[in-house]
């Protein structure tokens, strides 16, 4: 995982956090609530936002860091419009998840956890998406792809693309 103290990052609108942390102000055990809750506003916690919890929780940022860089739901950095979740359970590993990531990773040009240059595409490898029926399965979004080869996968990330430019596939 990335460091989340780059310097590089611009300033979030705090504000959009602020009814987050009226509701759980001195509420015992909050934390991963509110850095949930954070990451749906921001789409991911920017060291800004971290510092902002930080402060307004009284939880020492180093301990908010060690609890966003342990949990692989959380984010450091902006991610693709659409994010790819690539289960890599025993189901899906058996039945080929491999070659879908490859085949993923030669069409996309980028290497877990990267984001394509136009912003489209974020993969990144799971421990399971409890779709074993389907295996090997994806998810993009909110949708869930399954019994995937290399090259159905490539059709449905062209159908994705095109989707996004309006019909203009890659």
């Amino acid at each position: 995982m990335e460091c989340c103290c780059s310097g590089n990052q611009t300033k979030a609108d705090l504000s959009l956090l602020e009814s987050c942390l009226k509701q759980y102000a001195g509420t015992e055990g909050s934390l991963i609530t509110i850095l949930q809750k954070a990451q749906e506003v921001y789409g991911y916690l920017p060291h800004d936002v971290l510092e902002h919890i930080s402060e307004r929780t009284g939880v020492k940022l180093a301990k908010i860091i060690g609890v966003v860089t342990f949990y692989t739901q959380f984010r450091t950095k902006p991610i693709g419009k659409n994010l790819i979740l690539i289960c890599q359970g025993t189901a899906c590993h058996v039945n080929g998840s491999s070659d879908v990531e490859i085949a993923i990773r030669e069409y996309l040009k980028v290497e877990e956890g990267e984001t394509t240059p136009d912003g489209l595409f974020t993969y990144s490898n799971v421990a399971c998406i409890g779709c074993c029926s389907l295996a090997p399965a994806v998810m993009i979004g909110e949708k869930t792809h399954g019994k995937l080869t290399r090259e159905n996968v490539v059709k449905v990330l062209a159908e994705v693309a095109a989707a996004e430019d309006g019909g203009d596939s890659k």
